[in-house]
């Protein structure tokens, strides 16, 4: 059932990375987070196949990373361009798409720029322009990478993005964790993070048309729950899904997550 595959692909600006896996006959595009900036998707489908084998059922699933050399400067509209090329290359469109954090802001310029690639869209805890919080957050996490602090840039991201629950269980393995997963290099995730405080395309959202779920985080610290519901009132006829008590992380803690991501993608949850 999982049918994993672990590949790559030569774009016109370089090499990118994806992970495939699921028989469904549908097809899911998934964009993950910043995070995808300390390490690429590469290697890793059969754990993110078993993580989301909910989806693997009704989908042949794609998780795109960035590719693998950045320019210094990318904006969030040229990274959805590359995304674009990927699926062309794999002979994709009429996808539903997936875009958590970073990936929301990149699945928010496909949707506008290349709209035959898609036909469903998934927004989760993601904004369509910065704001203080976002670059607050964003900045700090810039200048620990910067110092190559990498247990202080994993201990933040989490205690912003989970409940307190949630951190009570995952405080002890992240001050263990020291440089486990430390990458080579902090310049790509530096030109990722920049590439976050650039994004702006809340002008440009009222030209999605196809049906859109946005999903927010009643407390997240990282990018707001307001954020959300700005993205849900640009966008026509979208779909508003707050959660109570969860924030960023809520796709991690909230147990329906994918079922509601599940269910609006095969169009069981209308516009």
């Amino acid at each position: 059932m999982l049918s994993t595959k672990n590949g790559s692909l030569q774009l016109s600006a370089g090499v990118m990375d994806y992970i495939a896996f699921g028989n469904g006959s549908r097809t899911l595009v998934m964009i993950p987070g910043l995070g995808d900036g300390l390490k690429t998707v590469r290697g890793t489908a059969l754990p993110f196949a078993l993580m989301y084998r909910r989806l693997a059922r009704d989908f042949r699933v794609y998780v795109f990373s960035r590719r693998r050399e950045l320019p210094e400067h990318v904006n969030t509209r040229e990274l959805a361009r590359e995304v674009s090329e990927a699926m062309e290359a794999l002979g994709l469109s009429g996808a539903a798409v997936l875009g958590v954090s970073q990936g929301g802001m990149i699945a928010q310029w496909l949707a506008i720029d290349h709209p035959d690639k898609l036909s469903r869209l998934i927004l989760a805890v993601t904004l369509a322009e910065p704001n203080a919080t976002m670059r607050e957050a964003v900045g700090g996490w810039m200048e620990m990478a910067r110092r190559g602090d990498y247990r202080a840039l994993m201990l933040d991201t989490a205690e912003r993005s989970y409940s307190p629950k949630r951190l009570r269980t995952l405080r002890p393995g992240l001050r263990l964790m020291g440089n486990l997963g430390r990458p080579k290099s902090f310049q790509r995730f530096l030109t990722l993070a920049e590439a976050c405080l650039t994004h702006d395309a809340l002008a440009e959202l009222p030209r999605i048309d196809c049906p859109t779920l946005v999903i927010g985080g009643c407390e997240d610290k990282i990018v707001t729950g307001e954020a959300s519901q700005t993205i849900a009132a640009a966008i026509p006829g979208s779909r508003l899904l707050m959660v109570e008590g969860l924030g960023h992380g809520l796709y991690e803690e909230t147990p329906d997550f994918f079922r509601q991501v599940a269910d609006f993608a095969k169009g069981e949850v209308k516009k």
